[in-house]
């Protein structure tokens, strides 16, 4: 035990230990992020045996965990190298940083399943709001007195007008969650498919 306390304290260790770190928070943190949303997603929505929503809300969640420890691994080994390779220093580090996300996120995410979409369209989401952030405070723009008012109002008329023109290129996820709640919903024929009916 000492020897592995000492082990994990030693500065020559540090980079490979945190890859190995990384792969692991990636793990634990796919885990947590996927399985109560899978749980619940399929409860909810999926038709099939008990055992094979089980298998499904597990495969999911073992999915996501590994996509997270996959791409850390990547994405921390690739700026280790760069970093070592080119002697760079931490405020240098801005195009390597890019260059790991750019292979790591190309090589992880590359196929267009839902798990990959999901995290990738919250991570574009998160991406969007902070480099118009940057460009409105850069630009020295006034700020809003309620931002996010501005931003939740664009975003909403945005998506509602692509919807409403009958866009094929709303993710598909979306697009069948707004046809329920607000295409769906201007048909009926009896009080029972008023109040309880699709249709």
């Amino acid at each position: 035990m000492e020897l592995l306390e000492r082990l994990a304290v030693d500065p020559r260790l540090h980079d490979l230990l945190s890859v190995v770190k990384g792969a692991r928070n990636g793990l634990v943190y796919g885990a947590k992020i996927r399985f109560p949303h899978a749980l619940v997603m399929t409860f909810l929505f999926k038709r099939g045996s008990l055992q094979s929503k089980l298998r499904a809300i597990l495969l999911a969640t073992k999915d996501h965990a590994l996509k997270l420890a996959l791409f850390a691994t990547i994405y921390k080994t690739l700026v280790i190298v760069q970093r070592r390779l080119f002697n760079l220093k931490r405020e240098n580090m801005a195009l390597a940083v890019f260059i790991a996300g750019f292979i790591g996120g190309g090589v992880v995410f590359r196929d267009s399943t839902s798990i990959n979409q999901q995290i990738v369209l919250y991570l574009f989401s998160r991406t969007i709001t902070a480099l118009g952030t940057d460009i409105w405070t850069a630009a020295a723009l006034p700020t809003p007195k309620r931002p996010f008012t501005l931003f939740s109002a664009l975003c909403w008329g945005a998506v509602m007008t692509i919807y409403y023109k009958g866009s094929s290129n709303l993710q598909l996820g979306l697009k069948n969650s707004m046809t329920y709640i607000y295409s769906d919903s201007d048909n009926w024929s009896n009080l029972y498919t008023l109040l309880w009916h699709n249709k």
